[in-house]
């Protein structure tokens, strides 16, 4: 099954938001960001480069893989939902990211309602890719 990569796509103005509270990462190696099934501790933000998403079943068979773009936000809906990660995150070689922790995502969540609701559109968009992959299935 494969994931359209511009769903995960965040507004620049969420991005820019976000960005405010967060620590940059640059990838001199592949770089494992989150695994699924691991607790969230935030959330990535790519800025550049690419970032392979891939979910696996539970006999460890890959049924979902899809390439990140540029904008996107990695790890979202685990960390809205406080449930572990649902896909695997990796970074490759080059990749330039920003960290976003937890607690400043809350924090900028509780005090920014315009952000909070763009954080809704991403996550509907992700909703909408999940929905017609399985249908193309």
């Amino acid at each position: 099954m494969h994931l359209d990569p511009t769903a995960f796509v965040a507004d620049p103005v969420l991005i820019q938001g976000l960005e405010k509270q967060s620590t940059p990462i640059s990838c001199s190696e592949d770089l494992v960001l989150f695994r699924q099934g691991d607790a969230p501790i935030g959330l990535y933000i790519l800025k550049s480069g690419k970032v392979t998403l891939t979910m696996s079943s539970l006999d460890g068979k890959e049924i979902v893989s899809t390439k990140a773009a540029a904008g996107s936000l990695l790890g979202l809906p685990g960390l809205i939902g406080n449930e572990p990660y649902t896909l695997t995150a990796i970074a490759l070689t080059g990749a330039q990211l920003a960290f976003v922790a937890r607690d400043s995502f809350t924090a900028l969540m509780r005090t920014d309602p315009l952000l909070a609701l763009k954080v809704l559109q991403v996550l509907a968009a992700e909703v909408r890719s999940a929905r017609s992959a399985i249908l193309q299935r």
